[in-house]
């Protein structure tokens, strides 16, 4: 039998002992729950994770960075988890929990960062929070980002999104007086090198109040967005 297949009929029969030891218990110890990074795992390691998640409804379980396979070894299981294809991410149960706290305001700079917003804004919905999302309001046309002042200053955290040269978090910092939470994108020609410039950038704020977490990780913007935002 070829390797690729054995490989395949080991993680279909295999339990979820043999792949994963899921959290349950993260919800009531962190007011959070568990997500599933679904990159690097096979179609059929997330269909055992997902048939093991089945039967804990009692919180949402979101699915990262699942592409078409994961997504559809997903849906097998959990037929009625919502799907974002953007954002390659999947909550289940679908409904999210009644919104609670500040509003999270997503904003990115270009179309292309949408992905990895959709990803924050999700995450942070389906953690509880109110949200809005902003597209395309980067620093080319500056006119469109303080269009939106009124609606950034309305939220209890700003997650900024933003690739190329990066500028888009510090330029919001300034005009709002709510956290802002920067996410540096791998979107960009060479010398962004795959969003480790924009990173830089961000870093190197001049406007206070600035957080960043790693290259693309709108789920770690998003759960921090949540956190800061929730009812005290």
């Amino acid at each position: 039998m070829p390797e690729s297949n054995a490989t395949a009929l080991d993680d279909a029969t295999s339990g979820i002992d043999a792949i994963a030891t899921l959290d349950h218990d993260r919800a009531r110890r962190r007011g959070y729950p568990e997500a599933v990074y679904c990159s690097g795992k096979s179609p059929d390691q997330v269909r055992v994770i997902a048939s093991e998640i089945a039967s804990h409804p009692d919180h949402v379980t979101l699915f990262t960075r699942a592409d078409e396979a994961r997504a559809a070894a997903i849906l097998e299981v959990l037929p009625d988890a919502h799907h974002d294809p953007v954002a390659q991410l999947l909550a289940w149960p679908a409904q999210p929990p009644e919104p609670s706290g500040e509003v999270v305001v997503v904003a990115c700079a270009g179309t292309s960062d949408l992905p990895v917003a959709r990803e924050a804004e999700l995450t942070a919905r389906y953690l509880g929070r109110p949200t809005q999302l902003i597209v395309d309001i980067g620093i080319a046309g500056v006119h469109r980002t303080l269009a939106r002042t009124d609606q950034l200053r309305s939220a209890g955290c700003v997650v900024v999104v933003a690739g190329m040269d990066g500028a888009l978090p510090g330029l919001v910092a300034g005009l709002v007086e709510a956290p802002v939470v920067a996410v540096p994108t791998s979107v960009g020609y060479g010398a962004a090198f795959g969003g480790l410039a924009p990173l830089l950038t961000m870093l190197n704020a001049c406007a206070p109040g600035v957080g960043v977490v790693n290259i693309d990780n709108g789920y770690g913007a998003g759960h921090l967005a949540a956190q800061i935002t929730r009812p005290r």
